[in-house]
């Protein structure tokens, strides 16, 4: 039987990919004028989300030179967070794109691929939120009961 349960870390490298994945579909939907580009990276975060398999990750592995074990370990829990907010951005640029809502095409585009770059550059603004967002639920927690 397989276990299709969500791994507790995923390999770097197969992180790394998907967010080049991303960079690289916004960038060439700028150049282009071809924003139907962002559903690669929009169904593939979708499919893991959804359905634990990315392909983007899954074609990535396919190059890795060592056991997935020997690569530097991210956590799955935060690469899933990130990859709802990059999807939603990815979403929400597709949805300005196909409604001819220019601001949005952009801001949302620019939103996840500043992300997406940045976080091959070593910070990752979607790990920076999340560690904010369960400091912010425990100050509030604490507080509640210190009353």
């Amino acid at each position: 039987m397989e276990n299709t349960a969500t791994p507790a870390s995923i390999p770097r490298p197969l992180v790394r990919a998907n967010q080049w994945v991303i960079v690289l579909s916004t960038v060439l939907g700028w150049v282009t004028g071809w924003g139907w580009l962002l559903l690669i990276p929009l169904l593939s975060g979708l499919g893991g989300l959804l359905f634990n398999f990315n392909p983007v990750m899954k074609i990535a592995r396919l190059f890795l030179r060592k056991p997935a074990n020997e690569y530097i370990p991210e956590d799955a829990a935060q690469q899933r967070f990130n990859q709802m907010i990059a999807t939603i951005c990815l979403a929400g640029g597709l949805a300005g794109y196909l409604l001819h809502w220019t601001a949005a095409y952009y801001v949302f585009t620019i939103a996840v691929a500043l992300a997406a770059g940045i976080a091959i550059c070593g910070f990752c603004i979607g790990c920076f939120i999340h560690y904010q967002w369960h400091q912010y639920r425990y100050r509030r927690k604490m507080a509640k009961t210190e009353q």
